[in-house]
């Protein structure tokens, strides 16, 4: 192994970069391309890339399709940038915050021929940076050259398209007793990935046998709601709950995963919430801001798990989109605990959208 950075390291720099909006460099099929993260750009950066070459704009097809835009791409559009356009034009695109005030933002021109793979591999970047998934290009002659010359990150397309799709090792940092509420035979463990990301944390609660299935529950960290104890959500009632039925049981494990918003970050859930009170439900808003329904990855529990010592569970969820991933994960699921706690006037359309459109058992 040398000193220089994998591409897993690499990608996460990257990810820090575009938060910054520092343009790094995408290349592969004989292209390459500066790639800047809309919500990031400044005036300045924005002339400068200007200067070497006519930019494009990559949109998932969920915000193209509120846009109007066409989507010849299948799952994204690649829209031509006129050259009178600023970035307030851009972020207009890419932000649905005035959407309502502002509907008509075209007529957008989209891009049919030649390949967007480099512009499908910049707005999964920009998700995973949990930004808004909206992404300047501008096509440059040598990207190696320029990420060089310009001290850019270079980021080949043969290694990041698989890089980006799959799961960084997890590793356990530490773990120690801590009593809780629910019991007072509590365990925290801490579970750190290889690629610098977010860690999460497995709450065990008494010393479950590892031979048995154990009363098991993901749960995604939702700081409006495990925190604040917000009403529009049933995070929080749902986390209490699933740790007292362990503690009554004397024996499960919590997993909580910061996957905050259903995977799309803090700041993007607050967007969607700023979309709910301008009358779209939860989904609605999603797709407006260019996520899907739900962005998060289950396979990080099944990993932990199995990192734990089990192999089987009785999972407490709603979620049946959660028992396939833990199936085809190889960790058994036996029994679905159902877990319907939280309901109230708040929540209620939320609820009764989460049942209709993503498939809850409530």
């Amino acid at each position: 192994m040398t000193l220089a950075p994998t591409i897993t390291e690499r990608l996460t720099r990257a990810r820090g970069d575009l938060r910054m909006g520092v343009p790094v460099v995408l290349s592969g099929g004989g292209r390459a391309a500066l790639v800047v993260a809309v919500e990031a750009l400044s005036a300045a950066r924005l002339a400068a890339l200007r200067a070497l070459g006519a930019a494009e704009l990559a949109l998932t097809a969920r915000r193209a399709e509120t846009l109007k835009a066409r989507a010849y791409d299948g799952d994204l559009a690649r829209i031509v940038v006129p050259e009178t356009a600023d970035v307030a034009w851009l972020r207009a695109l890419a932000d649905p915050a005035d959407d309502l005030r502002v509907p008509m933002k075209g007529p957008l021109r989209s891009l049919r021929e030649g390949a967007a793979d480099l512009h499908r591999a910049a707005v999964a970047l920009a998700k995973s940076a949990h930004l808004l998934p909206a992404a300047l290009l501008v096509p440059v002659p040598n990207g190696l050259a320029v990420a060089a010359e310009l001290g850019l990150t270079f980021l080949p397309m043969d290694a990041v398209a698989p890089a980006l799709l799959s799961l960084s090792p997890l590793h356990e940092v530490t773990s120690a007793r801590l009593p809780m509420v629910a019991s007072d035979a509590g365990r925290v463990h801490i579970f750190r990935p290889e690629d610098g990301g977010d860690e999460h944390y497995a709450i065990e609660i008494g010393q479950p046998d590892r031979k048995a299935p154990v009363l098991a529950r993901l749960h995604s960290a939702c700081f409006t709601g495990d925190v604040l104890g917000s009403l529009k959500c049933d995070c929080g009632p749902q986390l209490r709950a699933a740790l007292a039925q362990m503690g009554a049981e004397g024996a499960g494990v919590l997993l909580y995963l910061n996957q905050e918003g259903r995977g799309i970050g803090l700041a993007n859930k607050m967007r969607a919430y700023s979309l709910q009170d301008q009358g779209f439900d939860t989904v609605e808003a999603n797709h407006r801001l260019g996520f899907e329904d739900d962005e998060r990855d289950f396979r990080i529990g099944a990993d932990i798990l199995r990192r734990m010592g089990f192999s089987s569970v009785r999972l407490l969820t709603n979620n049946p989109k959660k028992l396939a991933m833990m199936e085809s994960c190889g960790v058994q699921v036996v029994e679905r605990v159902p877990l319907q706690v939280g309901q109230t006037a708040q929540n209620a359309a939320y609820l009764a959208t989460k049942a209709a459109k993503s498939g809850h058992l409530l």
